[in-house]
């Protein structure tokens, strides 16, 4: 990836289009909402994969997102909560909790923040 500078930010352009990123979200992504993004989005699909590989039927995931930084240390990211909602028909909680566990052991970018920043997944499920 190759970025350029902007006004107000950088710009790269990827295979999908243009990722513009800036600390000020009139410009761009902020790179606090991109480094959550990455940790849900990869982990709601790599829980997407696990569902459909296990023939576990279900019709919508939905991924909550909160975040706790640290003000007094850059404003770093401490902590990302994310919690998924599973909607579908005769779910088993059981068999979710072990997809979650197996969504965390797999996902990447959960596995490359660890020791950095407190990840926690919480799940319902919805019929």
């Amino acid at each position: 990836m190759k970025f350029n500078m902007k006004e107000g930010g950088f710009a790269a352009d990827l295979p999908f289009g243009q990722l513009e990123v800036s600390g000020n979200e009139e410009y761009g992504f902020r790179p606090y909402q991109l480094m959550v993004s990455s940790i849900a989005v990869c982990s709601g699909g790599v829980l997407r994969k696990i569902l459909e590989k296990q023939r576990v039927g279900f019709e919508d995931i939905s991924i909550k997102a909160d975040v706790k930084r640290n003000e007094e240390e850059a404003n770093r990211i401490e902590k990302v909560s994310l919690h998924f909602t599973i909607t579908g028909d005769n779910l088993k909680e059981e068999k979710i909790q072990k997809a979650m566990e197996l969504t965390r052991k797999n996902c990447s970018m959960v596995q490359s923040v660890i020791g950095s920043i407190e990840v926690e997944e919480t799940f319902e499920i919805k019929s």
